[in-house]
Protein backbone atom coordinates (compact mmCIF):
# COMPACT_ATOMS: atom_id res chain seq x y z
CA UNK A 1 0.00 0.00 0.00
CA UNK A 2 1.17 3.46 -1.20
CA UNK A 3 2.28 5.91 1.93
CA UNK A 4 1.43 8.56 -0.32
CA UNK A 5 0.43 11.37 2.09
CA UNK A 6 -2.54 12.73 -0.35
CA UNK A 7 -4.49 9.75 0.18
CA UNK A 8 -4.60 9.61 4.15
CA UNK A 9 -7.61 11.71 5.27
CA UNK A 10 -9.20 11.75 8.76
CA UNK A 11 -12.90 11.06 9.13
CA UNK A 12 -13.47 14.87 8.35
CA UNK A 13 -12.25 14.31 4.99
CA UNK A 14 -8.90 16.21 5.71
CA UNK A 15 -5.48 15.39 5.37
CA UNK A 16 -3.68 13.32 7.87
CA UNK A 17 -0.76 15.58 8.56
CA UNK A 18 1.64 13.65 11.21
CA UNK A 19 3.67 16.92 12.03
CA UNK A 20 0.66 17.73 14.13
CA UNK A 21 0.07 14.26 15.28
CA UNK A 22 0.17 14.16 19.45
CA UNK A 23 1.84 10.57 18.57
CA UNK A 24 4.42 12.13 16.19
CA UNK A 25 7.15 10.26 18.22
CA UNK A 26 5.42 6.59 17.51
CA UNK A 27 5.89 6.79 13.75
CA UNK A 28 9.93 6.68 14.00
CA UNK A 29 9.66 4.58 16.99
CA UNK A 30 7.64 2.00 14.23
CA UNK A 31 4.18 2.58 16.57
CA UNK A 32 1.97 3.95 13.65
CA UNK A 33 2.21 3.78 9.88
CA UNK A 34 0.56 5.85 7.57
CA UNK A 35 -1.82 4.62 5.36
CA UNK A 36 -1.79 1.54 7.75
CA UNK A 37 -2.00 1.99 10.86
CA UNK A 38 -3.34 5.23 11.71
CA UNK A 39 -5.91 6.59 14.98
CA UNK A 40 -6.62 9.98 12.77
CA UNK A 41 -7.09 7.72 9.14
CA UNK A 42 -11.34 7.46 8.65
CA UNK A 43 -10.61 3.94 7.81
CA UNK A 44 -11.63 1.41 10.84
CA UNK A 45 -8.85 -0.81 9.70
CA UNK A 46 -6.50 1.39 10.18
CA UNK A 47 -7.63 2.47 13.07
CA UNK A 48 -8.01 -1.13 14.53
CA UNK A 49 -4.45 -1.55 13.64
CA UNK A 50 -3.10 1.19 15.67
CA UNK A 51 -4.70 0.18 18.46
CA UNK A 52 -3.49 -3.52 18.25
CA UNK A 53 0.02 -1.92 18.14
CA UNK A 54 -0.49 0.59 21.08
CA UNK A 55 -3.48 -0.66 23.23
CA UNK A 56 -2.32 1.61 25.89
CA UNK A 57 -3.26 4.38 24.64
CA UNK A 58 -7.50 3.40 24.02
CA UNK A 59 -7.59 5.11 27.41
CA UNK A 60 -7.60 8.45 25.53
CA UNK A 61 -9.61 7.86 22.87
CA UNK A 62 -13.20 6.38 24.32
CA UNK A 63 -14.76 9.76 23.74
CA UNK A 64 -13.26 10.18 20.40
CA UNK A 65 -15.84 12.38 17.95
CA UNK A 66 -15.17 10.02 15.44
CA UNK A 67 -17.31 6.86 16.36
CA UNK A 68 -15.28 4.48 14.50
CA UNK A 69 -12.27 5.34 16.86
CA UNK A 70 -14.75 5.04 20.34
CA UNK A 71 -15.64 1.88 18.70
CA UNK A 72 -12.34 0.44 18.36
CA UNK A 73 -10.65 1.99 21.86
CA UNK A 74 -13.30 0.10 23.50
CA UNK A 75 -12.06 -3.12 22.79
CA UNK A 76 -9.20 -2.16 24.62
CA UNK A 77 -10.04 0.25 27.17
CA UNK A 78 -9.64 0.27 30.96
CA UNK A 79 -12.95 -1.23 31.83
CA UNK A 80 -13.96 1.18 34.26
CA UNK A 81 -14.22 3.44 31.56
CA UNK A 82 -16.89 1.18 29.23
CA UNK A 83 -20.34 1.81 31.46
CA UNK A 84 -20.56 5.18 30.13
CA UNK A 85 -20.51 3.86 26.50
CA UNK A 86 -23.60 1.65 27.15
CA UNK A 87 -25.30 4.98 26.09
CA UNK A 88 -23.06 5.81 23.32
CA UNK A 89 -25.63 7.60 20.05
CA UNK A 90 -23.55 4.85 18.11
CA UNK A 91 -24.66 1.63 18.31
CA UNK A 92 -21.22 -0.23 17.41
CA UNK A 93 -19.63 1.72 19.99
CA UNK A 94 -22.15 0.32 22.36
CA UNK A 95 -22.14 -3.13 21.90
CA UNK A 96 -18.51 -3.02 22.32
CA UNK A 97 -17.91 -2.07 24.86
CA UNK A 98 -21.01 -3.89 26.76
CA UNK A 99 -19.30 -7.33 25.37
CA UNK A 100 -16.32 -6.73 27.21
CA UNK A 101 -18.43 -5.52 30.60
CA UNK A 102 -19.84 -8.06 33.41
CA UNK A 103 -23.60 -9.39 32.26
CA UNK A 104 -25.46 -7.45 34.71
CA UNK A 105 -24.40 -4.70 32.15
CA UNK A 106 -25.01 -6.35 29.14
CA UNK A 107 -28.80 -7.22 30.56
CA UNK A 108 -29.39 -3.06 30.11
CA UNK A 109 -29.21 -3.53 25.99
CA UNK A 110 -31.96 -6.09 26.04
CA UNK A 111 -33.69 -2.98 24.75
CA UNK A 112 -31.29 -1.34 22.73
CA UNK A 113 -32.97 0.70 19.90
CA UNK A 114 -30.79 -0.81 17.18
CA UNK A 115 -31.52 -4.63 16.23
CA UNK A 116 -28.17 -5.76 15.84
CA UNK A 117 -26.83 -4.56 19.32
CA UNK A 118 -30.09 -6.95 20.39
CA UNK A 119 -29.22 -9.94 17.98
CA UNK A 120 -25.77 -9.95 19.54
CA UNK A 121 -27.07 -9.80 23.00
CA UNK A 122 -28.92 -12.58 22.49
CA UNK A 123 -26.21 -14.56 21.83
CA UNK A 124 -24.94 -14.26 25.34
CA UNK A 125 -27.42 -14.67 27.19
CA UNK A 126 -29.56 -17.86 29.17
CA UNK A 127 -33.11 -18.66 29.53
CA UNK A 128 -34.77 -16.43 32.24
CA UNK A 129 -32.45 -13.65 30.97
CA UNK A 130 -33.78 -13.84 27.25
CA UNK A 131 -37.44 -14.10 28.46
CA UNK A 132 -38.19 -10.54 28.39
CA UNK A 133 -36.76 -10.64 24.96
CA UNK A 134 -39.17 -13.26 23.44
CA UNK A 135 -41.95 -10.31 22.73
CA UNK A 136 -39.06 -8.60 20.65
CA UNK A 137 -40.36 -6.37 17.68
CA UNK A 138 -37.59 -7.67 15.19
CA UNK A 139 -38.03 -11.30 14.30
CA UNK A 140 -34.78 -12.27 13.78
CA UNK A 141 -34.02 -11.53 17.53
CA UNK A 142 -36.94 -13.78 18.44
CA UNK A 143 -35.34 -16.11 16.29
CA UNK A 144 -32.47 -16.27 18.17
CA UNK A 145 -34.14 -16.18 21.33
CA UNK A 146 -35.93 -19.25 20.33
CA UNK A 147 -32.72 -20.99 19.11
CA UNK A 148 -31.13 -20.20 22.76
CA UNK A 149 -34.01 -20.36 25.62
CA UNK A 150 -34.44 -23.25 27.46
CA UNK A 151 -38.18 -25.46 25.78
CA UNK A 152 -39.87 -24.91 28.65
CA UNK A 153 -39.66 -20.93 27.81
CA UNK A 154 -40.87 -21.34 24.28
CA UNK A 155 -44.89 -21.26 24.92
CA UNK A 156 -45.11 -17.43 23.87
CA UNK A 157 -43.11 -18.43 20.44
CA UNK A 158 -45.47 -21.17 19.52
CA UNK A 159 -47.67 -18.83 17.83
CA UNK A 160 -45.15 -15.88 17.10
CA UNK A 161 -46.38 -14.35 13.41
CA UNK A 162 -43.12 -15.17 11.67
CA UNK A 163 -43.03 -18.86 10.34
CA UNK A 164 -39.30 -19.43 10.76
CA UNK A 165 -39.72 -18.56 14.26
CA UNK A 166 -42.60 -21.17 15.18
CA UNK A 167 -40.31 -23.68 13.53
CA UNK A 168 -37.45 -23.61 15.84
CA UNK A 169 -40.24 -23.81 18.61
CA UNK A 170 -41.80 -26.92 16.76
CA UNK A 171 -38.68 -28.46 16.79
CA UNK A 172 -37.02 -27.33 20.71
CA UNK A 173 -40.75 -27.38 22.70
CA UNK A 174 -41.24 -29.80 24.96
CA UNK A 175 -42.96 -33.08 23.55
CA UNK A 176 -46.41 -32.72 25.40
CA UNK A 177 -46.56 -29.69 24.14
CA UNK A 178 -46.40 -30.74 20.06
CA UNK A 179 -50.02 -31.71 19.50
CA UNK A 180 -50.37 -27.78 20.26
CA UNK A 181 -49.12 -27.09 17.11
CA UNK A 182 -50.34 -29.89 15.15
CA UNK A 183 -53.16 -27.34 13.34
CA UNK A 184 -50.67 -24.59 12.60
CA UNK A 185 -51.07 -22.82 9.50
CA UNK A 186 -47.85 -23.17 7.73
CA UNK A 187 -46.63 -26.60 6.38
CA UNK A 188 -43.51 -25.98 7.09
CA UNK A 189 -44.09 -26.11 11.05
CA UNK A 190 -46.37 -28.92 10.65
CA UNK A 191 -43.68 -30.74 8.97
CA UNK A 192 -41.72 -29.94 12.03
CA UNK A 193 -44.17 -31.12 13.94
CA UNK A 194 -44.44 -34.49 12.04
CA UNK A 195 -41.13 -35.21 12.46
CA UNK A 196 -40.78 -35.36 16.27
CA UNK A 197 -44.27 -37.35 16.72
CA UNK A 198 -44.24 -40.86 17.57
CA UNK A 199 -45.55 -43.30 15.41
CA UNK A 200 -48.80 -43.77 17.79
CA UNK A 201 -49.20 -40.14 17.35
CA UNK A 202 -49.06 -38.97 14.12
CA UNK A 203 -52.53 -40.59 13.23
CA UNK A 204 -53.73 -36.26 13.89
CA UNK A 205 -52.10 -35.31 10.40
CA UNK A 206 -52.85 -38.19 8.54
CA UNK A 207 -55.29 -35.84 6.09
CA UNK A 208 -53.25 -33.03 6.65
CA UNK A 209 -53.87 -30.60 3.39
CA UNK A 210 -50.40 -30.30 2.60
CA UNK A 211 -48.48 -33.98 0.36
CA UNK A 212 -44.83 -33.45 2.12
CA UNK A 213 -47.11 -33.64 5.90
CA UNK A 214 -48.77 -36.80 4.67
CA UNK A 215 -45.67 -37.83 3.48
CA UNK A 216 -43.78 -37.63 6.39
CA UNK A 217 -46.77 -39.20 8.10
CA UNK A 218 -46.48 -42.27 5.80
CA UNK A 219 -42.76 -42.58 6.06
CA UNK A 220 -43.09 -43.10 10.13
CA UNK A 221 -46.82 -43.67 11.04
CA UNK A 222 -47.94 -47.00 12.57
CA UNK A 223 -48.06 -49.80 10.25
CA UNK A 224 -51.44 -50.29 11.18
CA UNK A 225 -52.55 -46.65 10.18
CA UNK A 226 -51.74 -46.87 7.29
CA UNK A 227 -55.02 -47.38 5.66
CA UNK A 228 -56.14 -44.14 3.46
CA UNK A 229 -52.42 -43.31 2.97
CA UNK A 230 -51.56 -46.33 0.15
CA UNK A 231 -54.49 -44.57 -1.79
CA UNK A 232 -53.53 -40.99 -1.61
CA UNK A 233 -53.91 -38.52 -3.81
CA UNK A 234 -50.23 -37.99 -4.01
CA UNK A 235 -48.12 -40.12 -6.01
CA UNK A 236 -45.36 -40.21 -3.16
CA UNK A 237 -46.96 -40.66 -0.49
CA UNK A 238 -48.95 -43.35 -2.20
CA UNK A 239 -46.05 -45.15 -2.80
CA UNK A 240 -44.06 -44.84 0.31
CA UNK A 241 -47.10 -45.85 2.26
CA UNK A 242 -47.38 -48.61 -0.14
CA UNK A 243 -44.09 -49.61 0.10
CA UNK A 244 -44.49 -50.25 3.89
CA UNK A 245 -48.02 -51.81 3.34
CA UNK A 246 -45.66 -54.50 1.29
CA UNK A 247 -42.78 -54.38 3.80
CA UNK A 248 -44.96 -56.00 6.54
CA UNK A 249 -44.39 -59.69 7.23
CA UNK A 250 -47.31 -62.17 6.66
CA UNK A 251 -48.98 -63.10 9.41
CA UNK A 252 -48.84 -67.36 9.85
CA UNK A 253 -51.89 -69.14 8.45
CA UNK A 254 -53.94 -70.10 11.25
CA UNK A 255 -53.20 -67.48 13.71
CA UNK A 256 -56.23 -66.18 15.32
CA UNK A 257 -57.42 -62.22 16.85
Amino acid sequence: MSDDIDEARDWQGKEVDCAACTHVELRTAGGCRLMHACVNDRYARRIDRFFNWNPELADGYVAHPHFEVRAIAARHANLFLLPPLLDDPEETVRWNAARRLPKRFVLRLRSDPHREVRIRVATLLDDDELAPMLADQDYYVRLVVARRIAPALLGRLMTDEEVEVRRVAARRIPYDWLLGMAGDADPAVRIEIAKRLSPNSLAVLRRDPDWRVRYEVASRIAAGELAGLTEDEDSMVKEVARARVAARPERPRGSGG
